[in-house]
């Protein structure tokens, strides 16, 4: 979450009033995240989030975006409902941006959550694997390999001295990540979140109350959503892994679905993969920051260190329980 485009009093109580969600009361800005400007809402009914979708977030793929959520909702997974307006409609616009008002979930994100906590996140995205599995509509990753070639591309215009030991291991990569990604095709997927960090999951009354920020959710295995989780569950600020996290994660995930045993082979290097994918996407927010945006480009560099962990890793790395009679 963050501010890129300003939104005024009277814009958001406009936007609002095209919905039956009560006058707005009051509004403030959330500057955390980096992808899309997202202000706090407390009307005379309740508090809401309104969203206005930026640059990185297609328009087209709103609808998958926002259906997801709503899915899950409806199945009793902890994810926003979205407030259609009067005509029915999910989606808007404010100050040629597309909007929408989701709604609020209460809880907080958790800067050092314990191995209950982290457990708990997987078995909540084990749950949203299930639970969407009949999602009907479907969306190619945004973020997939030929974007990841495009942003080492983009990179590398830009990119100064520093960075350039960096940027060559990336694109050697690349090749490998590619070819990981394409075979993970072939095994058990569906619509997944693809940014499962801590910062989208909020834990209220020791149960998590709220998982936010559809907006990269897409069909891809399963697996590699795994892999990007324990990329974001598993290792602290400066890229080191914290094995106890990550079996915690691991087992939380298996209590409410069980990866085969090709998912388990894969795991290692679909999980570098993702540490790829957002080492370049830290690395191109960073070269191409607008200061004039009020949020802070991420450090690639720790993304950049998860890649060699999995490199060396095999299945018994995550801390998986045996594979005795997994198929």
């Amino acid at each position: 979450m963050a501010i890129f485009t300003p939104v005024s009093h009277d814009e958001a109580a406009a936007f609002l009033a095209t919905h039956d969600l009560g006058g707005l009361i009051a509004m403030e800005g959330i500057v955390e995240g980096v992808e899309n400007t997202n202000y706090r809402l407390d009307t005379s009914v309740g508090r809401f989030i309104l969203t206005l979708f930026e640059g990185r977030t297609d328009a087209a793929s709103l609808p998958f975006c926002l259906g997801l959520t709503d899915h899950l909702a409806e199945r009793g997974y902890p994810a926003a409902r979205v407030m259609r307006n009067r005509s029915g409609a999910r989606i808007g616009e404010i100050n040629g941006r597309p909007a929408a008002i989701l709604e609020w979930r209460d809880g907080v994100w958790l800067r050092r959550p314990g191995a209950p906590d982290v457990a708990l996140a997987g078995r909540r995205l084990a749950d949203l694997h299930r639970l969407g599995a009949d999602f009907p509509l479907r969306r190619a990753n945004p973020v997939g390999p030929p974007a990841w070639r495009d942003l080492a591309r983009r990179c590398a215009e830009r990119a100064g001295e520093a960075d350039q030991p960096m940027l060559e291991s990336l694109v050697a990569e690349l090749d490998r990540a590619e070819a990981v990604f394409e075979g993970a095709a072939r095994l058990p997927g569906g619509a997944i979140h693809a940014d499962y960090f801590p910062d989208n999951v909020l834990f209220a009354n020791r149960d998590i109350g709220g998982v936010i920020d559809f907006y990269f959710a897409c069909d891809g295995a399963y697996v590699y959503d795994l892999g990007i989780a324990l990329n974001a569950w598993g290792f602290d600020a400066e890229g080191r892994p914290d094995r106890e996290a990550m079996g915690a994660f691991v087992r939380g995930y298996e209590q409410g679905r069980r990866l085969s045993r090709a998912e388990r082979e894969a795991l290692p290097a679909l999980a570098a993969a993702s540490a790829l994918r957002f080492t370049l996407t830290r690395l191109h927010d960073r070269l191409f920051h607008d200061p004039a945006w009020v949020v802070t480009p991420k450090d690639p560099a720790p993304f950049f260190r998860r890649i060699a962990f999995h490199a060396a890793a095999d299945a018994d790395t995550y801390g998986l329980a045996p594979a005795d009679g997994v198929p």
